[in-house]
């Protein structure tokens, strides 16, 4: 839509007639955020009320919209990797949405496959699923994966050449790829459950030694990778640094606190560094 802010309608310069003025509006014009969103009456303005619909099928699309597997293999080939189609036991995208633990198990007939390209020699396997969100996938993954692996050489990490790109995907279906692919980390890269405002965000999940029956307390999660959340350069970086300490604590989860940010921050040479480069 033509003029939104934040993935909302613009907000009109005055109040309209019965629309009392609202003392945060100023600070809406920072925040995705639903808030000062004014009065008519009882209710609430004809214009955020069409804007919450329209929001609230944004997010639904998110979860229905097929992955364009042709565009995501083409972005991970910009980013210097191949890509290797794979799907999960879920059929169907109403299997998926019906039986979470479908889409945590990779295709029986898929587990050659990935073996196939096993790499013991790897410090960490990428692996991308549609998960919740197949449009945060198709914008975002591509991106992130461009930053990602500039930094990954310059920390002498190696990354197993082959990702594979996965349908109707949840976290854990990344460990059983992994496991197969004998790589000692797996970064799984999966559309996010969409919110109102955000049906385009990415989330970024390592874990260590990555075998089956890992749970969700053994990784670390990165959250809300996209143009109007976390940089892509930024994200890229909290995942390097993540795996480094889990090489040197032998960990991810819980046992791996995120202290990134102090390194970031202290690396800064001013306060025009931190600007977004996404």
């Amino acid at each position: 839509m033509s003029g939104e802010r934040n993935g909302r309608p613009p907000a009109p310069a005055p109040a309209g007639e019965g629309v009392p003025p609202d003392p945060w509006r100023e600070l809406a014009a920072l925040t995705s955020a639903r808030i000062a969103l004014g009065r008519s009456g009882a209710s609430l303005p004809t214009r955020e009320v069409l804007g919450f619909g329209l929001a609230h099928a944004r997010a639904r699309d998110a979860v229905h919209q097929p992955m364009d597997e042709a565009a995501v293999a083409a972005a991970v080939r910009a980013a210097g990797f191949e890509p290797l189609a794979l799907a999960s036991r879920a059929a169907s995208r109403s299997d998926y949405l019906r039986r979470p633990d479908l889409g945590r198990r990779l295709d029986e007939r898929d587990r050659e496959r990935a073996a196939a390209h096993r790499d013991a020699q790897a410090d960490l396997a990428v692996v991308i699923g549609d998960g919740l969100s197949a449009r945060a996938v198709n914008e975002n993954a591509g991106p992130f994966l461009a930053r990602l692996r500039p930094r990954l050489e310059a920390a002498g990490l190696r990354a197993a050449g082959h990702v594979p790109v996965v349908a109707n995907a949840r976290v854990a279906v990344g460990d059983e790829i992994a496991e197969l692919m004998e790589a000692r980390a797996v970064l799984m890269l999966i559309g996010e459950r969409p919110g109102l405002s955000s049906p385009d965000s990415l989330g970024l999940y390592l874990t260590a030694a990555p075998r089956l029956g890992r749970s969700d307390a053994e990784r670390n999660c990165i959250s809300n990778v996209r143009p109007a959340g976390l940089s892509f350069d930024r994200a890229a970086h909290k995942a390097v640094w993540l795996l480094m300490e889990a090489r040197r604590r032998g960990a991810t989860g819980v046992a791996l606190k995120d202290e990134s940010d102090r390194e970031w921050l202290s690396s800064a040479p001013g306060p025009g560094a931190l600007a977004d480069d996404r």
